[in-house]
């Protein structure tokens, strides 16, 4: 069984189940919480995804409390109902640890798909750095995505025996998707004739408020500044992100604010992009795989290899180091992109193929666990 909830859960999980479907020793039992549900959607139908269950628990701005129960109430009966042979759960999401956690009431073993990703503060991200160390305790298999990711566990003394590097899952669906012909731009975007884009992502609940004002000053900086930039923002629904997206950069004519795309259109636009700022984890994957250089909008990452390669800086929330780093990626002649063809260390495009391996391996239906991922 395979649960997740959000889009970028769904990205991550889709090869997951493809590989599950084509494989002749699982069925795959797909579940959705659609925190999310019009992202969720987008990426379902794109992936030819259909959810056996779908308990739809999005409500008009909801707490973390109100997914927490909800989640639990509808999961908890579904695992029971289903008795599958183990739970997939993937990442840091409320559904993660709320999935793993049905599943330990009913004595189900877990599978953590993205195992291993840590800040070491336990606010930075949040609430996901604490649902994703909570899910590590309750899961039988650890599917990390990188070597530091089996470091991280391995220091929080779990079993090395249950821990496989896969690469990461989000890298097997952004080479599928990027290859493919039959899918349509983005409507409504101006051509850029000749100037620059830049593309923007926030959403994380440690920014709210303040924070958030700043980094969306700091975009009407940066406008000013470089008179050749379009700026495309990809406006989360959540009404705590809406407001002052609005209240700040609304009205700007080079300044679009838009409904998040479908993944598709969303991979289009990330390869055209001069640079991106984000404070999402699976876009500095994708980003970094793509060799696109990009601002991280928080003041840890628990994703350092990107920042090894070069690809990504950590600025924060601050205002004034917004525009500077940005100003300095910006007047670099170096293309955007030209790092794209180095090698990947988040990934391969082989990871659900590992993931299917090591449960074979771990249901006694394979000799051995797959050859891991050397990023």
């Amino acid at each position: 069984m395979t649960i997740f909830g959000t889009r970028p859960e769904a990205v991550k999980m889709a090869p997951v189940v493809r590989r599950l479907r084509e494989s002749d020793d699982f069925t795959p039992i797909v579940v959705v919480t659609a925190q999310h549900r019009q992202m969720l959607d987008q990426v379902t139908g794109l992936f030819g995804i259909t959810p056996d269950y779908d308990l739809d628990i999005m409500r008009p701005e909801q707490s973390l409390a109100d997914i927490a129960t909800s989640a639990m109430r509808g999961l908890y009966e579904i695992v029971g109902e289903a008795a599958p042979e183990i739970v997939l759960v993937q990442g840091d999401a409320h559904t993660t640890f709320i999935g793993a956690l049905a599943a330990f009431y009913h004595r189900v073993p877990i599978g953590h798909v993205e195992a291993g990703l840590r800040t070491a503060d336990k606010y930075q991200p949040f609430p996901e750095e604490m649902n994703r160390r909570m899910t590590s305790v309750l899961a039988d298999v650890h599917f990390a995505a990188t070597a530091g990711g089996r470091a991280n566990l391995l220091r929080e003394g779990i079993d090395p025996r249950t821990i496989i590097v896969t690469g990461n899952t989000v890298i097997d669906a952004l080479l599928e998707v990027k290859g493919r012909t039959d899918i349509s731009p983005v409507a409504g975007l101006p051509p850029l004739g000749g100037r620059r884009l830049v593309l923007v992502t926030t959403h994380r609940r440690e920014n709210w408020g303040g924070p958030m004002r700043e980094i969306y000053l700091a975009l009407l900086d940066l406008l000013g500044r470089f008179g050749d930039l379009e700026l495309v923002f990809s406006v989360h629904p959540n009404p705590a992100v809406r407001r002052v997206a609005d209240d700040v950069l609304r009205g700007h004519p080079r300044a679009h604010l838009i409904e998040p795309p479908d993944y598709g259109p969303w991979v289009q636009l990330m390869q055209r992009a001069a640079l991106i700022l984000t404070d999402s984890g699976g876009i500095q994957e994708e980003a970094t795989a793509l060799g696109i250089r990009t601002l991280v909008l928080r003041r840890v990452t628990e994703r350092p290899e990107g920042i090894a390669a070069g690809l990504l800086t950590l600025v924060g929330t601050d205002r004034e180091r917004i525009v500077s780093d940005a100003a300095r990626l910006l007047s670099d002649p170096a293309p955007s992109g030209a790092a794209a063809g180095a090698r990947n260390p988040y990934g391969d495009g082989r990871a659900a193929e590992r993931i299917v391996q090591g449960l074979r391996y771990y249901f006694g239906r394979a000799q051995s666990p797959p050859d891991e991922f050397q990023g």
